[in-house]
């Protein structure tokens, strides 16, 4: 059964997702891309035509607005979702595609016939029949992750303020760019962002609450050989990029990396490898749900470089680590308020909350750690960073009425 807000929902994702708004991990840009920013203006216009306030674009590239509040006393609540769509797959020209009354079958792609999105590889779909699903044309990802968090904020802050006689404090409202790259929270944002707590719109299956994420680390490996033309390269040449490769072939493979792992198991990830025979360059992810975990898989890394340096002194290896971010759940565990409001207004939207650590982070994990309380909420998106990407329109809703519940939750 279509809601009141399905139309708005699915008309807003569908015309979100066609802008073009991919961040780059490589640029040293904030934010990473400049066409990040035609999303974040059309937001600005959209959040001032419907009569939002305090409606600015930081310097940073995050779009800040207010709910005004129609009680007193109440917590200023905020809401968050990323404008970034991922760089791991093509995201240039998405040609969203809505399936509506989907009939439990196959769902095919106008534009890779031989791609197919089923039941089978993708057993949540099973319970969607009669709903209206969106999906890209086959050649990008959608970019519901997490366009389809903007939207429902979107569509829930235009509901509050046309109707001034539900309940509910100062709703912040927070949309970032970089995300996806681990950049989407600028060291100037909870001061701006200005709440006593907050919520990211970033999750998948209705009902779940996430207040676990992975602890991350960032690492970037250089290898540099000694050059020398291949032709009187004997005793003289060190390829960099047999070094590279033994690097990453003497790392666990059976363990600890993400297609051998599951649940709360950590892993390293050789996501990028680059370079030629003189200089190479390997960047790692490293995750763990524990900071102790995560300490020892970088001591891991360090240990290999140390050992395949070792065995070849004329090169040069360095291995840089970087912290990225840390499981929220170290500071929430100390207040679960946030979480505790977040369940019930769950429950209050008919469904039951289901809080399970995710394989993965958001910005409230940085938002958190930096004295913003900030679990993730559930938005419908499945299938991210890849072709089959999919969403229901019924799902979303069910997100936006428990945005609504918490908000009347939060003032009572």
């Amino acid at each position: 059964m279509r809601s009141d807000f399905d139309h708005e929902l699915e008309e807003r994702l569908v015309r979100y997702a066609a802008i073009d708004s991919q961040s780059d991990e490589n640029s040293l840009t904030s934010p990473s891309t400049d066409i990040q920013l035609n999303m974040s203006r059309l937001l600005v216009e959209e959040l001032t035509a419907m009569g939002a306030a305090d409606v600015h674009l930081t310097d940073y590239g995050v779009v800040l607005a207010t709910v005004p509040a129609t009680v007193t006393g109440a917590p200023v609540m905020g809401w968050c979702a990323h404008v970034d769509t991922a760089p791991q797959f093509n995201a240039t020209g998405v040609k969203p595609v809505v399936h509506r009354g989907y009939n439990g079958g196959d769902i095919t792609f106008a534009d890779a016939p031989e791609l197919k999105l089923s039941p089978e590889n993708a057993p949540y779909l099973r319970e969607k029949q009669g709903e209206d699903i969106i999906t890209a044309s086959g050649t990008t990802l959608l970019g519901g992750d997490d366009k389809a968090g903007v939207a429902i904020i979107m569509t829930a802050a235009r509901h509050l303020l046309e109707n001034p006689e539900v309940p509910h404090g100062d709703i912040r409202l927070a949309f970032t760019p970089d995300e996806e790259i681990g950049r989407g929270v600028h060291e100037r944002l909870p001061a701006d962002f200005a709440c006593d707590f907050a919520y990211t719109f970033d999750g998948s299956k209705p009902g779940e609450v996430e207040y676990e994420t992975f602890s991350a680390d960032g690492a970037v490996v250089r290898v540099t050989g000694v050059s020398a033309h291949p032709g009187w390269a004997k005793d003289k040449m060190v390829n960099a990029l047999h070094l590279a490769s033994k690097i990453i072939m003497t790392l666990p493979h059976v363990t600890m990396t993400p297609e051998t792992t599951q649940g709360t198991e950590g892993f390293i990830h050789a996501s990028t490898i680059k370079g030629g025979s003189s200089e190479a360059e390997i960047k790692f992810i490293i995750r763990d749900f524990e900071r102790e975990g995560l300490a020892e898989k970088g001591d891991l890394l360090r240990k290999v470089c140390d050992t395949v340096q070792a065995s070849e002194p004329r090169a040069r290896i360095t291995c840089e680590i970087t912290p990225q971010y840390r499981n929220m759940r170290y500071w929430l565990e100390n207040d679960m308020t946030p979480v505790k409001l977040a369940h019930d207004a769950v429950r209050a939207a008919g469904m039951e909350p289901l809080s399970v650590p995710i394989r993965g982070g958001t910005d409230g994990s940085r938002l958190t750690e930096m004295g913003v309380p900030c679990p993730n909420i559930f938005t419908g998106m499945q299938e991210i960073h890849g072709p089959l990407e999919w969403i229901s329109v019924q799902d979303m809703a069910k997100s936006l009425q428990v945005a609504l519940e918490l908000a009347k939750r939060a003032a009572a």
